[in-house]
């Protein structure tokens, strides 16, 4: 049995297990804004935004199961000299966290960066996600800016960063 983890572009047959993820990083509280669960068929909208050849949703997958994600969105859509900036946002299964997914993809995704002709990165993060800031700082991402108490889950305050790193 082949237990190798591959980073794939995503198909439109992933987006279960994406939002599945996604759902997780929901109900944690501290991954994303998000505070209602989506279904798939809200979700299919969002998928089709991306591009594979500019601005991709990857996949990390052993034997076929979506484990992680990672998306890479336009910074500020329709502004023609900020296309080669992209905001990278990346969520893995809870079930799979601290196995060297969210690693494997960040590096996959910073590398895929020259084909699609990014030359910065910027994630934008609540400040109470130190899992992914610590994981950001591995990869030299950088603190480019803070946005303090400015999200509000129903009482409990946190900031915003924006972590950038410069490829090129």
């Amino acid at each position: 049995m082949n237990t190798e983890l591959k980073i794939r572009l995503a198909k439109i047959n992933d987006l279960p297990f994406i939002v599945d993820i996604y759902n997780q990083a929901i109900r944690s509280g501290k991954a994303t804004g998000d505070m209602d669960e989506f279904n798939v068929e809200e979700r299919v909208a969002w998928f089709r935004k991306f591009c594979d050849y500019d601005f991709p949703i990857y996949v990390a997958e052993i034997n076929r199961k979506v484990l992680g994600y990672a998306t890479l969105s336009p910074y500020r859509p329709g502004r023609k000299a900020m296309y080669k900036v992209a905001e990278l946002s990346f969520y893995v299964d809870y079930s799979y966290h601290g196995q060297g997914i969210g690693s494997t993809l960040i590096e996959y995704v910073i590398s895929d960066c020259e084909r699609i002709g990014k030359e910065n990165l910027l994630a934008i993060l609540l400040d109470i996600n130190e899992s992914s800031i610590g994981l950001l700082k591995k990869f030299g991402f950088n603190e480019w800016g803070h946005f303090p108490n400015i999200i509000d889950f129903e009482g409990l305050i946190c900031g915003h960063y924006i972590f950038g790193l410069k490829i090129k």
